[in-house]
């Protein structure tokens, strides 16, 4: 049923149609000068003025445009230095109202340690991705508002193709699926603050991020090995973990047809990603870690969970076709594949024997598990770039889990250190999205007029399939699995959208942007299974529930105000209202995995958020400052919460993890950000920025908890906002003394965050908490030839030892060499 389901629902949506993306811009008046771009259009449309050329010793020549133009690509050279203070080429083309951030392909390269894609956006304003180690398939991007539990509140795209998983909203089957694409594929990252534009849905309140492919103009071909290297050292587990990846990339244009293949193979292996933990230190046994968890209850560390081993392989095909000189076609097709396992140490020794042991405690069959997963990306897409009256532009995408199986054993066994025979078969396979969009933007005055009017349709479904299955034998599995099943939790949801929005130039340096989206959701096919087992897995009893159909029709209003008081300076405010729609996973994922129990509410609201935002920024040909006042508002909003539940009989614990509407939140605060080459000295580059956000729980009429500690009723009005730091910064410095040579250091922080609606989580340090973290990173790139280049880095170089529910990684050496044919 679920293979029939990812196979024939991108007939569905391609009926619904679709639209979406992107739609307007910040004011720029005739006398705004642009800093160099390396994006290519055809018929280069004249601009406002000249472009200045680009300064400081890195600083890249524009490559000439070939007697064809592609239609919409840009080129390899991964950008000069000022290249990213340009204006992103989706903003520019759609007039999207939001502020943005970029990097580029070359500052990427000779700034940050780059091991996955992810990595580029590290030191970004408010940035923050939640890697866990090299090669992590659950890293959520947090933003200046929402935190790492909120990766349905971002929006990411790698060209057509939306890499965000909006299956869930949170840091493990919700994680944005970076994996898909190539370090050596990117050409720049651009980042949209918050819901401002009406071309995007209501998960772009936290902000959209685009990645951009290297689409080549003639031949080339790349080839990138890294190896990074990890001491570790913490409770009874001590080792040194070595990550290795193989990354390529080549393309070439023949004549129409521009083509790009990109490869990559990672091998890690990962520090303990989680901790056994027990309410009391088992009888008969040494070695336990005497702990408290995160609200100062006991949770003796027994031993290291989750050691996994990651073996991963992606691979991504990229094929643009001219049609005319201002038609563009794409087609993309990407595969992934992971085989990862998980190997838990105990700490314990029984006192009988000498020898270890897992003292009976099904904690640790719950990390032992070999999990197989292979995922298969489609999109495709057809876009005009006349810069005349009218362009169009139509994308589809379809994501499908061919297979994602996780075998573990039920139980451990008895006596010693081994596992029971039975075990679970925790499936995803079948769980699939696409995605339609068909916008167009109509310009009745000509490019650059007073007016330019865009508008759409938008139209996705998303699918989940996640029964769990009993098997005799664990270690075994079939196309349908081999038993009873334990649980079930499967649903669908579905979205349209319509949307309009007009930049309006109402004198050359004053901008008035106004939109709206109308937007139609649904929740329909919701079923949970649940039973009653022994101890040893045996069913005693099934329950089966047909979930409520849900649906809500909303419009959200968008505004924007863009003034420049002359070339160097300009002023923005922007309004928004969006709605964030429960993900198909919040409503009726039903599943226990890694020790952590995931409870369905197929009840739950759809969010409503009122975003607003004044900006001031001051800008050169090589760099800029910009003061952001920001403030956020909203209602039902959607909180999961993760507690810890003690056997009270056994002391053995496990995690709980549901999800609420919580009535009132609001966030405001303020960002200072800054980026500026040639500062003092030609080739220094500094930049950073500084994020200050008081977040508040405004109501909450269904909480009914009590303070763990001392067991009395307590309540949340006034407590700050799960997963949201009070301060985040970033600061750098990169030294360019000539042109094979590049230093970069670099420092991250992040303030005290709480993750219970309670801010009763107040003990630091511990396995489950959430600390104040300062890192410290340095990286040396050298370009020794033409085709050669060589980079040293460490990550956290001070070696912080920090948790973000999660220990985090320690000092890491880096290394990798690069040739490009």
């Amino acid at each position: 049923m679920s293979r029939v389901h990812a196979l024939g629902g991108m007939s569905v949506v391609a009926m619904e149609l679709a639209l979406s993306l992107a739609s307007a811009a910040n004011a720029q008046s005739s006398q705004n000068v642009l800093p160099t771009l390396v994006v290519h259009a055809p018929r280069a449309a004249e601009r406002r003025s000249k472009p200045p050329a680009p300064v400081g010793p890195r600083a890249q020549k524009p490559a000439s445009l070939p007697q064809q133009a592609p239609v919409v690509s840009s080129t390899i050279d991964g950008g000069g230095v000022n290249a990213s203070y340009a204006t992103p080429p989706v903003k520019e083309r759609y007039q999207l109202p939001q502020q943005s951030y970029s990097i580029t392909a070359r500052q990427i390269e000779e700034t940050i340690n780059l091991k996955d894609p992810e990595d580029a956006v590290k030191y970004m304003p408010s940035l923050f991705v939640r890697k866990r180690n090299d090669g992590d398939n659950q890293a959520v991007l947090a933003t200046r508002t929402w935190g790492v539990n909120s990766s349905a509140r971002t929006l990411i795209y790698y060209d057509d193709l939306l890499i965000s998983a909006l299956i869930n909203n949170n840091n493990q089957n919700g994680s944005p699926h970076w994996n898909l694409i190539s370090p050596e594929a990117i050409q720049r990252i651009d980042f949209l603050n918050g819901p401002f534009a009406a071309a995007y849905p209501g998960n772009s309140i936290g902000g959209v991020l685009l990645i951009t492919s290297k689409m080549p103009d003639k031949p080339f071909a790349t080839a990138k090995e890294t190896v990074s290297v990890m001491p570790w050292k913490q409770y009874g587990t001590k080792d040194a973990y070595v990550t290795s990846q193989t990354s390529a990339a080549a393309g070439n244009r023949n004549g129409a047809l521009s083509w790009l293949v990109t490869a990559n193979y990672l091998d890690t292996y990962q520090q303990p990603l989680t901790y056994v933990t027990n309410g009391a230190i088992p009888a008969g046994t040494t070695g336990a870690f005497p702990a408290l968890n995160k609200q100062g209850l006991a949770a003796n560390v027994v031993g290291a969970g989750t050691l996994a081993h990651s073996q991963q392989a992606s691979g991504n095909v990229r094929l643009a076709y001219d049609f005319t000189s201002t038609v563009q076609g794409t087609y993309s097709l990407g595969v992934w594949n992971n085989v990862q396992t998980s190997n838990p140490q105990s700490y314990l020794t029984s006192t009988a024997t000498g020898l270890p042991t897992f003292a009976g405690l099904s904690a640790f069959a719950s990390n032992k598990y070999t999990w197989e997963e292979t995922h298969l990306s489609n999109a495709v897409s057809l876009k005009s770039d006349t810069k005349g009256v009218f362009d169009f532009d139509l994308s589809a995408s379809t994501y499908n889990y061919l297979q994602d199986t996780i075998l573990n054993p039920f139980t451990v066994a008895a006596t010693g250190v081994g596992y029971s025979l039975n075990g679970k078969i925790t499936r995803n396979d079948g769980t699939n999205w696409q995605n339609a969009d068909a916008k167009a933007v109509w310009r009745p005055h000509g490019y650059d007029g007073p007016h330019e009017i865009s508008f759409g349709i938008h139209g996705d479904r998303y699918r989940l399939e996640n029964p769990v299955y009993a098997s005799t034998v664990w270690t075994t599995t079939s196309s349908t699995g081999t038993g009873a099943l334990y649980s079930d939790g499967e649903g669908e949801t579905r979205t349209g959208a319509l949307w309009i929005q007009d930049a309006w130039k109402i004198v050359p340096n004053l901008k008035l942007t106004l939109g709206g989206r109308l937007e139609s959701w649904e929740a329909h096919d919701g079923l949970n299974v649940n039973t009653i087992t022994t101890a040893a897995g045996a069913i005693t009893r099934t329950f089966a529930t047909n979930q409520p159909q849900l649906n809500s029709t909303n419009f959200s209003p968008k505004a924007s105000l863009s003034y420049d008081p002359d070339k160097e300076w300009n002023i923005t405010a922007n309004f928004g209202e969006a709605y964030r729609y429960p993900t198909v996973a919040e409503l009726y994922q039903n599943v226990s995995s890694g020790g952590n129990v995931f409870l369905p509410n197929p009840l739950l609201l759809p969010e409503q958020d009122f975003s607003g935002e004044l900006n001031i920024e001051r800008h050169w040909d090589d760099g800029r400052v910009r003061l952001t006042l920001f403030g956020e508002r909203t209602n039902n909003a959607l909180i999961s919460q993760t507690n810890t539940v003690t056997n009270a009989s056994t002391g053995a614990q496990s995690l709980q993890t549901s999800v609420s509407n919580v009535g009132a939140i609001r966030m405001q605060g303020v960002e200072l950000s800054a980026d500026k080459n040639n500062v003092l000295v030609a080739g220094l580059q500094v930049f950073g920025s500084v994020t200050y956000v008081d977040s508040r729980i405004l109501s909450d009429p269904t909480w009914a908890g009590t303070n763990p500690l001392t067991g009395l009723p307590d309540t949340v009005v006034g407590k700050r906002v799960p997963y949201v730091p009070d301060w985040r910064a970033r600061f750098g410095v990169t030294y360019r003394p000539n042109d094979s040579w590049a230093y970069t250091v670099a420092a991250r922080y992040s303030g005290k965050q709480y993750s219970t609606l309670d801010n009763t989580d107040i003990i630091p340090h511990v396995y489950g908490a959430f600390d104040n973290y300062f890192v410290v990173d340095m990286k040396i790139h050298y370009a020794a030839t033409r085709n050669f280049s060589f980079d040293f880095g460490i990550d956290n170089l001070f070696d912080e030892q920090y948790f973000l529910f999660h220990p985090f990684p320690g000092r890491t050496y880096v290394l990798a060499a690069k040739y490009t044919f």
